[in-house]
């Protein structure tokens, strides 16, 4: 799984730490070589980043949404109690959402977030981390 943390570096690196890690997992899916999975919320995250943070135009936003669109990413939807016990444990609900997501699947959410790293127990990994044992 991967969280908007990461993809955001994938479409807007500057300003952004962790990029070449990024894009070494961005090749891997790519290749076929890395499933990913995602809250549908993903999206919606993506979006919300494009248009608030970095100000894109309706070209750019559109261009988006098409290309989000056309990833083959599995998205599946958490269950909301599960959400609700890490928002609980002090994530926000944004967050809760992967991370729940990652113990239904039984796997872990690949971030930049640090707070879901801190909070997330074994359900959330790093960035560097994981680009590192990919050999990335």
């Amino acid at each position: 799984m991967l969280d908007a943390s990461v993809l955001v570096k994938w479409f807007r690196p500057e300003g952004e730490q962790y990029v070449d890690e990024a894009v070494a997992l961005q090749r891997l899916y790519e290749s076929g070589a890395l499933l990913v999975t995602v809250p549908p919320l993903l999206y919606l995250e993506m979006l919300n980043s494009a248009s608030r943070r970095w100000h894109w135009d309706a070209a750019r936003l559109n261009n988006l949404a098409d290309v989000l669109v056309g990833f083959a990413f599995r998205s599946q939807q958490p269950a909301v109690r599960a959400v609700a016990r890490w928002a609980i444990a002090g994530l926000t609900a944004y967050d809760a959402c992967y991370v729940a997501l990652a113990e239904e699947l039984s796997t872990f959410v690949v971030t930049a977030d640090d707070l879901m790293l801190r909070l997330g127990g074994d359900r959330a990994r790093s960035l560097a981390g994981v680009a590192a044992e990919f050999g990335a």
